[in-house]
């Protein structure tokens, strides 16, 4: 990963601070996109004080106009886009009957729409660069169902679709992208309000064993892809 620019979109999440730092490690440059930039800015001083590269930056990934400006200066200032990390989403857990229309709309506005925008934006740089990874987070719910997730699992389902016809669409054109499915990472997304769900958190994933996955992917070697896989923990496993 020596030198290669890794686009991490989310990362002042746990996840995308915990990629951030393995890829740093790695010697790659990375970059920490995210709407609220402080714990971005805080793990980017971070791994900046420790012999890294990390470069932080501002984006809305539901407004094109924002994630067209974020991949622009990011391939302007450091080169090529080699890896893109989606690891941004927002949660709604709750009872189909509870649910906020307005809230419903902002899961499939950040979740479905923004996967769009910035999967599509950065896309257009690596299919004329014929070269690129991409990996995507639907989630155990973007492949299995549990109780009161219907907005939440139909907007990680359409990342999952929307993904598996990006494979058929990209066989020739260099890019190549991994499905992560994981289970119960302990997280501020058990922390939201909207998500109505009694949780223990010490008994959950760390996003340092989800970064390890995400770095995996992203390393494989040639020709070789990690299409899927599933890391769930064992007392949250669903099949």
């Amino acid at each position: 990963m020596k030198n290669q620019v890794v686009l991490i979109v989310g990362g002042s999440g746990g996840i995308g601070r915990a990629c951030a730092e393995l890829f740093s490690k790695a010697g790659a440059k990375v970059v920490l996109a995210a709407r609220d930039k402080s714990k971005a800015e805080a793990k980017a001083k971070s791994i900046n004080e420790n012999g890294g590269e990390a470069y932080v930056i501002n984006v809305d990934v539901t407004d094109l106009g924002s994630v067209s400006d974020m991949v622009r200066e990011v391939q302007e200032k450091l080169g090529d886009i080699d890896v893109l990390v989606n690891a941004f989403g927002t949660g709604l857990i709750q009872p189909l009957l509870d649910i906020k229309p307005a809230d419903a709309k902002e899961v499939f506005d950040v979740n479905i729409y923004g996967t769009f925008l910035v999967t599509q934006t950065v896309a257009r740089y690596m299919a004329t660069a014929k070269k690129g990874r991409i990996v995507m987070f639907p989630g155990i719910l973007g492949k299995s169902v549990m109780r009161n997730t219907s907005v939440y699992s139909a907007s990680k389902f359409a990342v999952t679709g929307f993904t598996k016809a990006l494979v058929e669409e990209n066989k020739r054109s260099g890019i190549s992208f991994s499905l992560l499915y994981l289970g119960g990472v302990a997280t501020d997304f058990w922390e939201n309000p909207k998500v109505d769900m009694r949780v223990q958190k010490d008994k959950m994933l760390t996003p340092e064993e989800v970064a390890k996955a995400v770095y995996y992917a992203a390393s494989q070697p040639g020709q070789s892809v990690l299409n899927e896989i599933v890391i769930q923990p064992e007392s949250h496993q669903m099949v």
